[in-house]
């Protein structure tokens, strides 16, 4: 049984950055397995790591972020005690995943941990959100330059920027680029939607896991990743984030999604909590999170 197993979805990513990434996790003290899945046309990375502990998994076609992902997902479970969920542009030090490792150990009501995310210049990336409804999108997506100054306030909140970005704290919607799951729950909660081909994936499945396990930000480790909003530059990546918005919120709700509106008042009063109502085999056991030393 390995400690932590990995995966990360390629698509014709320059060499030398997923080098970086593959060496940050390998490097890893723990009893560790990563698996490269590579959905791009042809198979360079086939012979670029070669490790034990690497498996190289060819599809030779852009299967989406989601589907590549529950590939791995699927070799890991029964296999492995967590699974990351790993973007090829991150980089961090290889004693984080020790420490993730032993806070999930120590907190065994939480499912999935984000650790701070920063800019490769060190500013802080705003991953922490609340459950989007549709003008958070949309409107943060398309509102004029002028018109989203005057909502900025507004559209902040969204990203829970008025919350201490130093504090572990209860989240329902954590970035993708870094998911630190217990794997059992895959068993219970299911894998990535793959009706989404690119983007919202992420906030799917937080959203899934949140239902009975706490999904928490830990920002006393932190991760470089370099976050480039893509489907802000180009219109086909842009049409891939609507359709992926469209099909969350026909599944989800749009306007009458009361289970969002409850969740984000919650997280408004600092009070949220998964909804104990786990009708399956075993029990889920929330406990008070804790952690030993203080975020800087």
């Amino acid at each position: 049984m390995y400690d932590i197993s990995c995966s990360i979805v390629l698509f014709h990513n320059p060499v030398e950055e997923v080098r970086i990434v593959v060496e940050c996790f390998i490097k890893s003290t723990r009893n560790i397995k990563l698996y490269l899945v590579d959905n791009s046309q042809d198979d360079k990375f086939r012979y670029q790591f070669l490790s034990p502990d690497i498996e190289y998994i060819f599809t030779g076609k852009n299967l989406g972020f989601g589907a590549g992902h529950n590939i791995a997902i699927r070799k890991a479970i029964g296999n492995s005690h967590y699974h990351l969920v790993l973007n090829p542009d991150i980089e961090f030090k290889t004693d984080i995943l020790s420490e993730l490792f032993d806070f999930m150990q120590q907190n065994r009501g939480v499912g999935s941990v984000m650790p701070k995310v920063l800019y490769k210049n060190g500013d802080l990336q705003y991953l922490c959100k609340r459950l989007p409804s549709p003008a958070d999108l949309f409107l943060r997506r398309f509102l004029p330059g002028p018109l989203k100054l005057m909502l900025n306030p507004v559209l902040q909140q969204y990203e829970l920027r008025d919350r201490d970005y130093n504090a572990v704290m209860d989240v329902p919607n954590l970035s993708g680029c870094f998911m630190f799951i217990r794997t059992e729950i895959f068993n219970s909660i299911g894998l990535f939607d793959e009706r989404y081909f690119l983007y919202m994936e992420d906030t799917d499945l937080c959203r899934r896991i949140n239902k009975y396990y706490r999904t928490v930000y830990y920002p006393l480790v932190s991760i470089m990743h370099g976050y480039s909003k893509a489907s802000y530059k180009t219109f086909k990546l842009t049409k891939f984030h609507l359709k992926s918005s469209v099909k969350y919120f026909n599944k989800w709700g749009w306007l009458d999604d009361n289970n969002r509106s409850y969740i984000n008042r919650l997280i408004t009063r600092n009070y949220l909590k998964p909804q104990l109502k786990f009708n399956r085999s075993h029990n889920v056991i929330i406990q008070p999170l804790q952690h030993s030393v203080t975020a800087s």
